[in-house]
């Protein structure tokens, strides 16, 4: 049998409503990579905010890889070596915080280990300070300060403001940036080109795996693109619809074991109970 390798969204995905991996999930995964198959983490998150999530799940012992920054950084944790990389042009990004400002939005970056932002502060700013556990700090002309490269920045509103912007900033850069949505509430202003998939696909090449080799699992507007692509997409069960649209097979939610369901089901020879049914596509 060909080895795998597993791409797996963390928040609504791999973590449950708590942000914690589950014991049974966490078993799951071990006993994968025991086996000697490979396992991504691929995340909208900063790399600092998944780096716990890896160190839980021993992927420097076991030769795992961190997908940061919706495929805008890969980090081979085996080594802590940085081997993939895309930024935002230099010249965008002050128009980028401009723009939020004019929207009335909340927008955000990364710099070392903190995040940064202008001086609007809203609950969703709150929230992505709270699942990465990165401290926030505020700065005036924040667009102008940014004189360094960086992987993306966050937009924040609530969801139907949200929507609206993301169709703005698609006017304004969509030929110089890559914009989405990872969350109803994020939007996300990436380097041209570079999504989970694309960046999974460079990474096969680089493992050797195929893309039949490749099973990816999410549930937020970002995880469409990988979960199209990988020769296994699989929806969790509270996945966005656009999502299950394009998915192969529908998993339980992230509060049932639902990646634990997939790792039993086609990756681990055993245990293969309690599974669903592969939607028809």
């Amino acid at each position: 049998m060909h080895k795998k390798m597993l791409a797996l969204d963390l928040d609504g995905t791999l973590t449950d409503s708590r942000k914690r991996i589950s014991s049974r999930t966490k078993e799951a995964l071990m006993q994968m990579q025991r086996e000697g198959h490979t396992l991504v983490l691929a995340s909208g998150r900063p790399t600092q905010g998944i780096l716990p999530l890896a160190g839980e799940l021993k992927m420097e012992e076991y030769g795992g890889y961190v997908l940061s920054y919706n495929g805008g950084r890969i980090m081979d944790c085996r080594t802590q070596s940085l081997i993939y990389q895309q930024t935002l042009p230099m010249d965008i990004v002050p128009e980028v915080f401009q723009m939020a400002e004019k929207l009335g939005i909340g927008m955000l970056s990364y710099e070392g280990d903190s995040i940064i932002t202008g001086m609007h502060y809203d609950e969703y700013m709150e929230l992505e300070k709270n699942i990465n556990h990165l401290p926030l700090r505020q700065i005036p002309n924040v667009g102008e300060y940014i004189d360094f490269p960086v992987n993306k920045c966050l937009g924040t509103a609530e969801p139907e403001i949200a929507a609206a912007a993301e169709q703005e900033y698609l006017k304004a850069f969509g030929d110089r940036a890559s914009i989405s949505r990872s969350e109803p509430f994020f939007v996300e202003v990436l380097p041209l080109g570079v999504n989970k998939a694309t960046s999974l696909e460079r990474l096969c090449g680089i493992t050797g795996h195929s893309r039949e080799d490749l099973i990816a699992c999410g549930d937020g507007f970002n995880d469409v693109d990988m979960v199209e692509y990988a020769g296994l997409g699989v929806a969790m069960e509270n996945a966005q619809e656009a999502v299950k649209r394009v998915a192969d097979y529908i998993t339980a939610s992230n509060d049932e074991d639902g990646v634990a369901e997939v790792v039993y089901r086609f990756i681990i020879q055993e245990n293969r109970t309690n599974v669903r049914k592969k939607i028809d596509n």
